[in-house]
């Protein structure tokens, strides 16, 4: 049972910071928790939408600017759901308020920015936790725990494809297809949950060898990238993400010395989702007893994630999903970018904050950077 389950306690308040359409899952999932969470303010640069939301959601406090959010309501805890360019600035600002941040996907737009909210984080004693709510449904989290038990063996494959479709109409919006302000392409914006939760299920990877490419978008950023992908266990993985895709597909297949775990779904999933094959010969009752064990089930959706941010606020712990959790994550893709554009293989142990991919990444390469960037990290 979740702490969030047992008794009531005064509730956690919240404010939405960025009133685009993400910005409706968070407040699905807070209605999902409002027995522990009050939604009392939102904040957006565009007072129209901000007015439209706000009537929506019957959300009482409206806010042009951040910083006079943060003094006028100290919200306990702050959800970031703008573009990926303000995400590392706008989680310091409301850590140093004093408030706990819950942060859209991508993280940031580069390492230099990851280390720059971990240091916060040391400064404030508040925390960040990130949108990477793939992790918190029972499907993974069973898997999970059958993996740390071996009990279908050592992993030996892991198959990643994030195949979805985005026309030119939505690379219209400015700041989408751009290096400065998406900072990446759908390696950052939309294959990342996939990535990140066959990361989280693996463990830690030695070595990446990427491949990037604009093959019919007309964006600065890729629209398709794939990898090859070595893991720390001798285990071996294939990551394809895209945007061209007529057919839309989120693949996820594990193969492991016993049995093979997949699903297939789009953009979140339910147990049902989840597809279970023991070894060919292989004694199916009992693996598949080790399978039917799990908790109660959880779909992957913010609500499964708030819930246990709220039971680290309320036991004052670190948050899952935090700067350290998620680094690994944010490794491999400045691996897979850094690969991708030099055509080397890149090991995770050559990353270094002189690396020029630690705080661009697209490495400042004629290439690939934008054409008005000086942009680097010193600019910038």
């Amino acid at each position: 049972m979740s702490r969030t389950d047992r008794g009531s306690v005064e509730k956690i308040t919240a404010a939405i910071v960025g009133t685009g359409g993400i910005a409706e899952a968070h407040v699905t999932a807070i209605r999902e928790l409002a027995e522990h969470i009050e939604l009392v303010a939102a904040v957006d640069v565009d007072e129209e939408r901000l007015r439209v939301f706000c009537e929506q959601y019957g959300i009482a406090g409206r806010y042009t600017d951040l910083d006079r959010m943060l003094a006028q309501e100290l919200p306990r805890l702050v959800h970031i759901c703008t573009p990926p360019s303000s995400h590392a600035a706008l989680s310091i600002r409301s850590l140093r308020a004093g408030a706990w941040v819950f942060c859209e996907k991508p993280p940031c737009t580069m390492l230099a920015e990851l280390d720059e909210i971990e240091a916060a984080e040391e400064e404030t004693g508040r925390y960040c936790s990130f949108v990477f709510q793939w992790r918190f449904g029972s499907g993974a989290q069973r898997l999970r725990r059958l993996i740390e038990t071996q009990a279908f063996g050592r992993p030996l494959l892991a198959i990643c494809h994030t195949t979805w479709f985005r026309d030119d109409g939505y690379y219209a919006v400015p700041w989408r297809g751009r290096w400065e302000t998406e900072a990446g392409g759908p390696t950052m914006g939309h294959g990342i949950h996939a990535t990140d939760l066959v990361l989280w299920l693996l463990g830690d990877w030695t070595e990446v060898r990427g491949m990037i490419g604009r093959v019919d978008r007309e964006i600065e950023t890729e629209d398709v990238s794939m990898a090859m992908v070595e893991f720390e266990s001798g285990a071996r993985g294939s990551f394809v993400t895209s945007v061209v895709s007529p057919r839309e597909e989120t693949y996820l297949r594990f193969d492991f010395q016993q049995a093979t775990v997949e699903f297939r779904h789009l953009y979140g999933y339910t147990d049902a989702d989840w597809r279970f094959t023991p070894r060919p010969g292989e004694q199916e009752e009992a693996l598949g007893d080790a399978w039917a064990r799990t908790p109660a089930e959880l779909p992957s959706t913010h609500a499964s994630q708030l819930r246990a941010i709220v039971d680290s606020m309320r036991e004052g712990g670190r948050p899952p999903t935090g700067p350290r959790e998620v680094r690994p994550t944010m490794e491999f893709i400045t691996a897979l970018y850094r690969s991708a554009m030099t055509g080397v293989p890149v090991a995770r142990a050559s990353l270094s904050r002189e690396d020029p991919f630690y705080s661009a990444l697209h490495g400042n390469l004629a290439e690939w950077a934008p054409r008005n960037a000086e942009r680097s990290r010193g600019a910038g």
